[in-house]
């Protein structure tokens, strides 16, 4: 049976609309862009297999592959052709298929691919500081299985909880990979469409057993562009 973390699954509108990265980053991750140089034109190579090239659509290994593609940025761009040096060299020192998918990057691995990325780009100390941070935060919010692949993805929140929960997450298994609230199991669409309707956050959180406050992230994260 085929897994459903590799299923196509999201258009790139989608995917970047939950991951809040700018479609024009994620298409660029995905298809790589084109380039002019002295020697004429080419086309930078992609980050990211699409499940899906025609049309493109990403699974949910995809998403979390661009959900870790995002902690690479301080204050400079992702550079396709430095990430992609360091994924290979990081991939082929320690013997480690699909990097970006591992959890691994939390020890070793990861250390080993920032070295190379940050040397490939030239980052100062304070930056590399920062990206290394943003990196671990950003793997903190993935949930593995036994065989250290991804299961569930909590996506960065227009606004965090002050608790530091993670109320909402993308699982395969749930609401065919659709964001859900992770108490309740309703997918955020569907609350923010009640919330459309005329309905109030108190009488959705009533219905599903959810505060106030729940409803609300629910509704942000669904709307905030």
């Amino acid at each position: 049976m085929a897994d459903l973390r590799d299923q196509p699954a999201y258009p790139l509108a989608e995917a970047a609309r939950y991951l809040k990265v700018p479609i024009a980053t994620l298409r660029t991750w995905v298809l790589g862009r084109p380039y002019r140089s002295p020697e004429g034109t080419g086309r930078a190579e992609s980050l990211i297999s699409p499940a899906s090239e025609h049309p493109p659509l990403l699974s949910f290994s995809n998403l979390i592959e661009a959900h870790v593609l995002q902690s690479l940025r301080t204050d400079h761009d992702v550079s396709l052709k430095s990430v992609r040096s360091a994924l290979t060299h990081a991939e082929s020192t320690l013997g480690i298929q699909r990097l970006l998918l591992s959890k691994q990057l939390l020890t070793d691995a990861g250390r080993v691919f920032l070295d190379c990325y940050s040397k490939l780009i030239e980052l100062s100390a304070s930056r590399q500081l920062a990206m290394r941070q943003l990196f671990e935060d950003r793997l903190r919010r993935v949930e593995w299985d036994e065989s250290l692949f991804p299961v569930r993805l909590y996506p960065a929140l227009p606004i965090e909880p002050a608790s530091g929960a993670k109320p909402i997450a993308i699982d395969p298994r749930i609401a065919f990979g659709r964001p859900v609230m992770v108490r309740a199991g309703i997918s955020t669409a569907a609350i923010a469409a009640r919330i459309d309707a005329g309905e109030s956050p108190g009488e959705l959180a009533a219905d599903y057993g959810l505060t106030e406050a729940e409803v609300r992230q629910a509704v942000v994260f669904e709307r905030a562009a």
